[in-house]
């Protein structure tokens, strides 16, 4: 039986597995305190400290195990905060038409066309860097993407067959938005989400890299951000937050790309199963039915 190389998406599930399982046993796997300094400052790795200590005697390996924490609990809390409002605008935009379609496109290309990290930097510096502040500063600035994206996907069902029967019957907007449109249109949503985590735990690192992150919170940029004084002597100190945020990162590009590989067939022949059912309750009743008075 030939051995099939790993795909990309079993490579980024297990690396997203092992990360996302250090942050929720943090506690376990980390016991030292990240933020106890009584240990020899720029210690390089060794059996007490894995993988060294800091300027201030602080146990890298437990900042960079309580850090994972906190970029995956950014990331995807602000990656479904962003989707979920893009969700909304999107299929706003393509069911509505005119001047909401107007009015909110107009409204998304002012924060495409300003970079992300210069909103989040002037949202944070204006509302402060506390780690819930962080999570809606960093969705503003990632749901016109999937906005764009919802939006043509709903201007093309609203014209299917299905959606138009659907308002020949009387169906309110809302029951054909959540039954039939969203639905539809909800498979690029879920093949961009690991990409939206992965950008948000990017512009967290940043925010944090720049010293406008949670002081009170471990942080991946915030370390990397204290190892530029020390590259020369205490080589570690970049060098490991920087490999778990590649990682972590790398995980979930595999499998955003896999997922795209692997949806793209389905979405050009369409997807059995939505559209069929979708049909289903707006069917007109035949007119040689026994309740059309026939015998």
């Amino acid at each position: 039986m030939p051995n099939h190389p790993p795909s990309g998406l079993g490579i980024g599930l297990a690396l997203m597995g092992i990360i996302a399982a250090l942050a929720v046993f943090a506690g376990v796997v980390a016991p030292i305190d990240p933020f106890h300094t009584g240990a020899v400052p720029l210690q390089p790795p060794s059996s007490h400290h894995l993988l060294g200590t800091d300027e201030l005697g602080r146990d890298l390996w437990s900042n960079i195990v309580y850090g994972a924490r906190v970029s995956l609990l950014v990331g995807v809390v602000a990656a479904l905060l962003s989707s979920a409002t893009g969700v909304a605008a999107g299929v706003a935009a393509g069911y509505y038409g005119r001047a909401v379609d107007e009015g909110l496109m107009r409204f998304a290309e002012v924060f495409q066309i300003i970079p992300g990290m210069l909103v989040a930097l002037l949202l944070v510096a204006f509302f402060g860097g506390r780690l819930w502040t962080l999570i809606p500063v960093i969705a503003l600035t990632g749901w016109p993407i999937t906005a764009r994206v919802v939006r043509s996907e709903v201007l093309s069902l609203r014209e299917r067959e299905f959606v138009l029967g659907a308002q020949a019957v009387g169906a309110r907007d809302a029951h054909i938005i959540l039954r039939y449109l969203i639905p539809n249109a909800f498979p690029p949503v879920l093949i961009g989400l690991p990409l939206q985590v992965g950008r948000a735990i990017l512009l967290e690192a940043g925010l944090s890299f720049l010293g406008l992150g949670d002081p009170g919170a471990a942080s991946w940029g915030k370390l990397l951000q204290s190892a530029q004084e020390y590259m020369r002597e205490a080589w570690w100190l970049a060098l490991f937050p920087g490999v778990a945020l590649t990682l972590t990162v790398l995980a979930l590009y595999l499998v955003a790309e896999e997922l795209h590989a692997r949806t793209v067939p389905l979405l050009a022949y369409g997807r059995p199963g939505l559209l069929e059912r979708a049909h289903d309750p707006v069917r007109p009743a035949s007119p040689t039915a026994p309740e059309a008075g026939l015998p």
